[in-house]
């Protein structure tokens, strides 16, 4: 692995700069569905990247769909928020990123969406690659996912 991002990981400051680009996932929603595809970071600006990936959806009854979604991230001190892309931008979760140990960066928020509670935990490893976790419980709905991202050559 390239020396460089896995030095990039480490600094919270650097982790914007070091998305941009394309990058593949692979996603699994708990006991309902996987999905694969790609998702690209683009710059809107000095401190904001547009994130949109795009993919096939596999439902646990083998039903496939195309699917898609964005966000925005903005760069914040030591980390991101992330914003659904709407107009006017709404606020999903502010993310301060902490190295740890074991040589990863990583941080956690929280996000109530009417009465489910989303906890999401971004975690950026020494290979280059990240994973999302969004814990989702409440009324509605209760799951989790993660999705693990490469960087596309």
């Amino acid at each position: 692995m390239n020396e460089t991002v896995i030095d990039a990981w480490r600094d919270a400051s650097q982790v914007m700069a070091w998305l941009t680009g394309s990058w593949s996932f692979s996603r699994v929603i708990e006991g309902q569905a996987s999905m694969q595809g790609l998702a690209t970071f683009t710059p809107l600006d000095a401190e904001r990247l547009a994130y949109r990936e795009r993919g096939r959806l596999t439902l646990q009854s083998g039903t496939e769909l195309e699917a898609e979604r964005e966000y925005v991230f903005r760069v914040r001190g030591r980390g991101f928020d992330v914003f659904f892309k709407e107009s006017p931008p709404r606020l999903f979760h502010a993310i301060e990123l902490a190295a740890s140990d074991g040589g990863t960066l990583s941080g956690s928020a929280g996000h109530l969406c009417n009465l489910d509670h989303y906890r999401s935990t971004y975690t950026f490893h020494d290979d280059g690659g990240f994973v999302i976790r969004h814990v989702v419980s409440g009324p509605r709905k209760d799951y989790t996912m993660t999705t693990t991202y490469r960087r596309v050559a």
